[in-house]
């Protein structure tokens, strides 16, 4: 009957119970990238610490990666829990910033008014069950790579966001180094003919799968490595027991619309808070 209930089809209620596994798998992700940043590039500083049930991570005082996750979800976040959250980014140099989700205790919200915080940008959670069928795509196959492939899959992911911006597309294939060691990160590669043209992750905790990072190089676009990519790391997932996956998106954006085509529904909207000094 376990298995049975990992593999339904069935959508999860958005309730407190769903954002708290969905806030504590990315909140997990992501400490498994800043830990191997700091295997990998000791110089950064890179670091995190938990607090009320809130994970902080510091990758550097730029990184998007400089926040936290899970504040208010998980347990009470006073003026004192602030302010020791507020010490380990300002000791480090980065200004605090919190990915918030709309189930938040009111008075935390209304402390983040308080202290100086505002909106700075939003993002969407996304949810399916791994055992949805996915569309086939034609002529693309995708697979996990092989340790000797992490500088191929760190420069096709890099070309692919490079679309976004040089800057973008730089710091992904920079960050590219960290991921593919990343403990519990797994990396995967579409390839067309046996020609590398996307790449994505996948990161498994207790009960769900986080698909992330997800891009193709421009003369790979419109072919099916999206869907190829989707559904190798859904099987994985499925294969390992894990019943949701989820993944995040900008309100909107292309990757919200190409998601939700492959069954995935919205969970939530997020709000990144940050301090305006």
């Amino acid at each position: 009957m376990e298995q049975l209930r990992e593999h339904s089809t069935e959508y999860p209620l958005t309730d407190l119970s769903l954002a708290r596994r969905l806030e504590r798998a990315e909140g997990r992700a992501n400490v498994a990238f800043v830990e191997a940043r700091a295997r990998v590039e000791p110089n950064v500083g890179a670091t995190w610490t938990s607090v009320a049930g809130v994970f902080a991570m510091f990758d550097g005082v730029h990184s998007p990666l400089t926040q936290t996750f899970g504040l208010g979800v998980f347990e009470h976040v006073g003026d004192a829990e602030f302010a020791r959250l507020e010490s380990f980014f300002r000791e480090r140099g980065a200004q605090p910033a919190h990915e918030v989700c709309p189930f938040i205790a009111p008075d935390t919200l209304a402390r983040l008014n308080g202290r100086g915080y505002r909106p700075a940008e939003f993002s969407t959670v996304l949810v399916r069950p791994t055992a949805l069928p996915t569309a086939p795509a034609s002529h693309v196959s995708a697979r996990e790579i092989t340790p000797d492939e992490r500088e191929l899959w760190s420069s096709i992911a890099g070309e692919g966001w490079s679309t976004e911006s040089a800057e973008v597309g730089a710091f992904v294939e920079a960050f590219g180094r960290v991921v593919t060691r990343a403990n519990g990160v797994h990396c995967f590669m579409a390839e067309r003919d046996g020609v590398a043209i996307a790449a994505g992750t996948l990161t498994l905790t207790e009960d769900v799968a986080l698909l992330s990072g997800a891009t193709t190089i421009p003369s790979g676009r419109n072919q099916g490595a999206q869907r190829a990519l989707l559904d190798a790391r859904l099987r994985y997932a499925r294969a390992q027991g894990i019943g949701l996956a989820m993944m995040v998106a900008a309100p909107g954006s292309a990757s919200q619309r190409n998601a939700e085509r492959q069954g995935f529904r919205i969970a939530y909207t997020r709000t990144k808070w940050q301090t305006t000094e």
